[in-house]
């Protein structure tokens, strides 16, 4: 995923831009040479030796259709721990229901820190076939890309995991703290399966200080890497369906409680009444760091969110122009499916709409929905919530060890980039480590905005990810866990 410039060895945290310019340059030279001398320097990998190994590992996995429903992950956790099993790690797979396992490996540290997980799902989404220019299941190589589905979600994060644990050991790096390994079930659906069984049943075998997974992403443009994104929390999904009441009749007598009439119109106040905007300390910090690598009229936006007589003209920017943006400074609400009727004489005595809300991190929810309920101002429409799904967390920190090394590692990679704490605004398996209180981050690889914007991604038809981008992941997160694991740093 990404890869920049140096660091701070934890000796300096401070902004290098406020800073005279000759003495950021002194510091800059002390903190490169701290570095040299640190874990990277100490554990240096020839990366091209290792690229034929790196894409193996990540074609097998995409090979192995662990699309979920069914999943099917258990093929995958075998291929794992056999793998683990040959390197002399231990490894075992633990399984709710047959066919859906998770394998878990453990490097032992000497336990001066706690433990670290590195991560990543199994299974995929479904794919339909026939909207497919290439096999989903045969990790084609194609014009620099590998076309596969889970080749971004989430496969390629599974082979950074794996080469990360896998380097450690060959290397005999001395351990501060246990590595542990998670290859999960079931993140693609509710995750009972998966993350949900493990903290449930078996946390002992996972709990840590710190997770990485997935969730975040270098962005790039024209070729250059200009940010990196580390999820550092994510938006909570809390659904909800719309239900209207009414009398069943004959559809030559039109009604004034017709359910299709209510819900259409409950629908339509949602659609136009979207949540107040809110910034938390992520989002926060996103905005106030993306504006410096911004031209003058983004950053001008980015800026001036706060300010309520500017706030208006940039939400209506964002809606139109810039979709990620406008959902991350809300708890957002879409319509995405309705139902009503069964045939077209009839006026039906129920109307349906379902409605994806993904809530901000600390959002209210009996509040929330009683504002829904004001706001659609009518008896004979219900809100129903959908269940809890995952759990609220708090955000992970941006002052600690974990984080730093992140920003290190970009600073080493991708010195003309930036590194920026995010709030996702899908869903991941961090969401159960964090209500753990576990500091969890998400990190990803490269995507082009001009691909990011053309299809091709996570859950899309012709899935695929630059060959490049993966094998900078894998050395992405080396680097990053590294720093943090390796005794005498």
């Amino acid at each position: 995923m990404y890869y920049g410039a140096r660091a701070d060895a934890g000796v300096f945290h401070g902004n290098l831009d406020l800073m005279p310019s000759r003495l950021r340059v002194i510091l800059l030279a002390a903190v490169l040479a701290g570095f040299a001398a640190g874990a990277d320097g100490k554990y240096a990998v020839d990366w091209k030796s290792l690229q034929p190994e790196i894409f193996q590992h990540y074609a097998d996995l995409i090979r192995m259709d662990t699309s979920n429903p069914p999943g099917n992950e258990s093929k995958a956790a075998e291929y794992l721990k056999a793998i683990f099993d040959r390197e002399g790690i231990p490894a075992q797979i633990y399984a709710m229901d047959p066919g859906r396992g998770n394998v878990v490996a453990r490097l032992e540290g000497n336990g001066r820190k706690k433990p670290l997980l590195v991560m990543g799902h199994l299974d995929v989404v479904g794919v339909q076939r026939e909207k497919w220019t290439v096999d989903p299941f045969a990790a084609l190589r194609k014009d620099g890309y590998v076309y596969g589905r889970g080749s971004i979600d989430d496969k390629d994060k599974v082979t950074s995991a794996l080469m990360t644990v896998l380097l450690l050991k060959r290397m005999k790096v001395p351990l501060d703290r246990d590595v542990i390994f998670l290859g999960e079930a079931g993140e693609e659906g509710k995750s009972a399966a998966g993350i949900g069984f493990m903290v449930s049943k078996h946390w002992d075998e996972i709990a840590c200080e710190y997770a990485i997974t997935e969730g975040g992403m270098a962005t790039a443009r024209n070729g250059r890497v200009r940010t990196i994104e580390i999820a550092t929390t994510e938006k909570v999904p809390r659904g909800i369906r719309l239900v209207a009441h009414g009398q069943a009749g004959h559809g030559s007598r039109p009604r004034l409680d017709n359910p299709v009439v209510h819900l259409a119109a409950a629908v339509a106040k949602i659609a136009a009444n979207q949540p107040p905007m809110r910034l938390n300390d992520t989002t926060r910090t996103y905005f106030e760091r993306l504006a410096t690598i911004s031209t003058p009229e983004e950053a001008d936006r980015y800026n001036h969110l706060s300010d309520p007589a500017r706030r208006p003209a940039i939400e209506a920017w964002f809606a139109q122009h810039e979709l990620t943006h406008y959902s991350i400074l809300r708890t957002s609400v879409a319509p995405t499916i309705i139902q009503g009727g069964f045939r077209s004489n009839v006026i039906p005595s129920e109307a349906e709409a379902t409605i994806d809300i993904r809530a901000l991190p600390d959002e209210d929810m009996p509040k929330f929905y009683a504002w829904l309920k004001e706001l659609i101002h009518d008896p004979a429409v219900e809100i129903v919530p959908r269940g809890e799904g995952r759990p609220a967390g708090q955000p992970s920190r941006i002052d600690n060890e974990m984080f730093h090394s992140f920003e290190a590692t970009q600073r080493e990679m991708f010195p003309e980039a930036i590194t920026l704490p995010a709030m996702l605004t899908g869903a991941t398996d961090n969401a159960q480590l964090r209500a753990k209180g576990v500091e969890a981050y998400g990190f990803g690889p490269i995507v082009d905005e001009k691909d990011a914007a053309g299809g091709g991604g996570a859950h899309g038809d012709d899935e695929r990810l630059l060959e490049t981008s993966l094998y900078r992941e894998v050395e992405f997160l080396w680097r990053s866990v590294v720093r943090v694991v390796a005794s005498g740093n």
